[in-house]
């Protein structure tokens, strides 16, 4: 299963495949190790993951960004907190992929599909705490105002209960989700079917 999985011989955007032979050995143990958690935890490996290789720096680079954010031991909101984010990002934004990649990871922290479905949908709709609405409040308004982000948006997370490193954390995370989502749109990345069933407790 493993030896298939690594080929890059599936279509799975609208950029060619990735040719192996354009990663250096270092590059392609870094996408190894991906896959192996990736079939560890999930039992299938997240299409995305065998487009990005086509441009191996970049792809590395974005792994090691991506690990900066999302690395508990050192940071500083939950991971939890962070996918919720991510799913209001990636709802204002229609990003098909991006909510359901992240719609599973969050009902796997979760353990609460329908919470996580409402979320998706409509964030409003959804039970919240105060600190979790003021992080979705945030999210949205940086993602569908940009013209009018100031100050405020800091002092209101800040009124929330959020102190300075969990502020800057929580902008670091609603670009990174506005980022992933302009480029996974554009590059029409195809969502692994099982990502729509998985974590919902059937």
């Amino acid at each position: 299963m493993r030896a298939m999985s690594l080929k890059f011989d599936e279509q799975l955007s609208c950029l060619q495949k990735p040719v192996r032979e354009e990663m250096t050995d270092e590059q392609y143990a870094v996408f190894n190790k991906q896959v192996e958690t990736m079939e560890k935890n999930w039992g299938f490996i997240n299409n995305l993951f065998k487009v990005l290789p086509l441009n191996p720096a970049q792809y590395t680079g974005f792994l090691d960004f991506k690990a900066s954010l999302f690395t508990p031991e050192t940071c500083w909101l939950s991971n939890a907190d962070k996918e919720m984010m991510g799913l209001v990002v990636s709802s204002a934004n229609g990003c098909a992929y991006c909510l359901t990649t992240h719609g599973d990871i969050l009902r796997g922290l979760t353990g609460d599909p329908e919470w996580v479905d409402q979320l998706t949908y409509n964030y409003r709709t959804a039970k919240l705490t105060k600190k979790q609405r003021a992080l979705c409040d945030y999210a949205y308004f940086v993602t569908t105002r940009p013209r009018e982000i100031e100050t405020d948006q800091a002092e209101k997370l800040r009124e929330a209960g959020f102190n300075d490193h969990e502020i800057l954390e929580a902008a670091f995370v609603a670009g990174f989700f506005n980022y992933t989502n302009r480029w996974v749109s554009t590059i029409g990345a195809v969502p692994n079917s099982g990502h729509f069933g998985h974590n919902r407790g059937t």
